[in-house]
């Protein structure tokens, strides 16, 4: 049987994931991401009104047309957990394929408020939900094994696809947090006893390759916030945070440090309201009973006069924008735009990092130049990363020990860097370590 990875998208940059597997006649596709950087570039588009071939032009979805020469047909896509970058693109794409979606239960759910919102096209296939641990047969040649795996979105897995020339394993996205504060650690014995049982090949992200030493816990980054909101217990100035609104573990930590000081948390924008209100109905995570969530700009707005009213030291506003989105509820707390006034000693925290491209890296500037001008005090940092560093891609491989390893989910900088990574290991180049660009397709022997 012959083993072909094709590089659809996500390996010249940091989004729009999307990677098919075909084995002899038969294909799995590991993701269907947006790439968000994009969509800014674009202000007026309108995604869910949008063709996919207008969205592939602009650069926002993969370009799947590169499948139409590949024989075989499509088995299943697969999703390993519930970010933009890598499920995205499924209301535009994955009608085109009659084969079931299969992602972990909190990836499915979301998953299906993105379909339910699409106004282009039927996406009618199956959704398939598959907890860590569990196995589902593709064919009659081909298994799907969803191992634990952590990042910064709860219910992420590793997917493994077992074939009868072993294993093929997609690590897009994860990181070894041995102390996560919402689900249990990485199956590390699984990790290991793949690498006994032989694996094939390795689809692995790169984006901090380059960094040395090991992320740290996501419970390092909840002490850092705490750190800082609970040393101004008494201040009357306000308090706002801006995190991920995916990152359920750290939007926890926040609203419970709020609560240890007095305030009232509230969650504030469409995606805070679409994350945590999901994670909380499914059972994934427990949030303050004195929270309140908003989602709709103008019960946002009415909720911000309120604060205004009552006094900004009684609330901890929870807020999307802090790529400088436009549009975002901090975007517009900076520009003036909402009735929430900035004032002198007001404190803005950042949980979260800059989203690598030159277009976020401009924004945040902008935003954070806007808030100083407005008297507001800033702190940044008080995040951890969902990827994994150096010395965790080295357990990694060692763990698995795999014949070929595939460097993905990144820019040619990055996936170099990779490849001198894998060097140092002993794999050789184009040989045993791969780089490759969107497009290309790659025989494995």
């Amino acid at each position: 049987m012959e083993i072909e990875i094709i590089a659809v998208g996500g390996y010249e940059e940091v989004g729009r994931n999307m990677t098919a597997v075909r084995c002899g006649k038969e294909v799995v596709i590991f993701d269907m991401g947006l790439r968000l950087d994009q969509l800014m570039v674009h202000e007026d588009a309108e995604v869910d009104t949008m063709h996919s071939l207008d969205l592939i032009q602009i650069k926002a979805i993969p370009d799947d047309t590169v499948l139409q020469s590949v024989p075989g047909t499509v088995k299943a896509i697969v999703c390993s957990h519930g970010h933009l970058d890598h499920i995205g693109a499924i209301p535009k794409l994955a009608h085109r394929y009659k084969a079931p979606i299969i992602a972990t239960p909190y990836a499915t759910e979301l998953i299906r408020q993105q379909i339910s919102g699409e106004k282009k096209f039927r996406v009618e296939n199956t959704l398939v939900p598959l907890k860590a641990g569990q196995r589902h047969t593709v064919s009659r040649n081909l298994v799907l094994e969803f191992v634990r795996t952590q990042h910064s979105i709860i219910d992420t897995v590793t997917p493994v696809l077992h074939t009868p020339h072993g294993a093929i394993v997609y690590a897009c996205d994860f990181k070894l947090d041995r102390t996560p504060v919402i689900g249990a650690a990485p199956d590390f014995a699984r990790f290991r006893q793949l690498g006994k049982e032989g694996v094939l090949a390795v689809i692995v992200e790169c984006p901090y390759i380059q960094h040395p030493g090991r992320c740290p816990s996501e419970r390092i980054a909840g002490n850092l916030v705490r750190d800082v909101i609970t040393s101004y217990e008494d201040d009357p100035n306000a308090i706002i945070v801006s995190a991920f609104s995916s990152h359920i573990s750290r939007v926890k930590t926040i609203a419970e440090c709020a609560e240890a000081i007095g305030r009232k948390p509230v969650l504030l924008g469409r995606s805070m309201e679409k994350y945590g209100l999901t994670a909380e109905r499914m059972k994934f995570v427990s949030l303050p009973k004195t929270m309140s969530v908003f989602g709709n700009r103008r019960v946002i707005d009415r909720m911000l006069r309120r604060m205004m009213k009552e006094g900004k030291e009684k609330f901890l506003p929870i807020v999307t924008g802090h790529q400088g989105e436009p549009g975002a509820l901090l975007t517009r707390l900076a520009h003036g735009d909402t009735p929430y006034q900035l004032a002198k000693g007001d404190k803005v925290l950042f949980s979260a990092n800059v989203i690598p491209s030159p277009l976020n890296h401009a924004n945040r500037a902008e935003i954070e130049m806007l808030l100083e001008r407005a008297g507001a005090r800033i702190f940044t940092e008080l995040h951890v990363s969902g990827h994994a560093y150096r010395e965790d891609h080295f357990e990694f491989m060692h763990l698995l020990q795999p014949q070929h390893i595939i460097p993905a989910h990144g820019d040619l900088t990055m996936a170099s860097k990779y490849v001198q990574f894998a060097g140092e290991l002993g794999f050789t180049l184009n040989d045993s370590v791969h780089p490759m660009t969107n497009g290309r397709r790659l025989r494995l022997n």
